[in-house]
């Protein structure tokens, strides 16, 4: 996937967090303005758009990544295949795509919209809220993934049984089970009953 102007301008690395800009929402999911992304995350927080992916492997497994040590809000921690915020004015599912190669090098080979779910987390070991208005997506991916070291530590396949032995001895991130519960239906869909989800 070739890198757009709008890509460029928008850089993802840690040191430049606080110069990329997000789309505040009021509590309809509305557009009310932009905020420099790490003042959005500064408490209480600021209301926001974002995304979280969820993509299946053939045998229904969920795609999970370990966000990598270097980044400035939960490093280190286990979350869903990937999430993230709109560019101001970019369609969540362009973004989730976008992200979902940027970060794994893989595009995901069918993604759907799964509905919305509002939260607001704060991240004990950073101090930073996460005040989010969240548009989720379920897919599938059919090709290896290709982490990008800045942004992805390690990657793992896991059952439900899996994830949750995984959930039990591991650091997640603070939205991560909000966001699955609010996708459990659409990944029930997508999976289908006999994958347990």
């Amino acid at each position: 996937m070739p890198i757009t102007p709008a890509a460029e301008t928008h850089s993802s690395s840690s040191g430049a967090a606080d110069a990329i800009l997000l789309e505040l929402v009021d509590e309809n999911g509305v557009t009310i303005g932009t905020e420099e992304k790490l003042a959005a995350h500064q408490p209480p927080g600021l209301l926001h758009r974002a995304f979280s992916v969820f993509l299946f492997d053939e045998r229904g497994r969920l795609l999970l990544q370990q966000r990598a040590l270097g980044k400035y809000h939960s490093p280190g921690v286990w979350s869903n295949t990937c999430c993230g915020h709109p560019y101001p004015g970019e369609a969540p599912f362009a973004a989730a795509a976008r992200r979902t190669y940027e970060e794994l090098g893989v595009s995901p080979s069918l993604l759907a919209e799964a509905g919305t779910v509002r939260y607001n987390h704060p991240d004990p070991a950073s101090g930073l809220v996460e005040q989010e208005y969240n548009h989720l997506f379920v897919g599938l991916v059919q090709a290896p993934v290709r982490p990008d070291p800045e942004e992805v530590a390690q990657t793992a396949f896991a059952t439900p049984a899996e994830l949750a032995e995984r959930h039990a001895k591991d650091t997640f991130s603070a939205w991560f089970m909000t966001v699955l519960d609010a996708a459990r239906p659409a990944v029930r869909e997508l999976t289908g009953p006999s994958a347990g989800w």
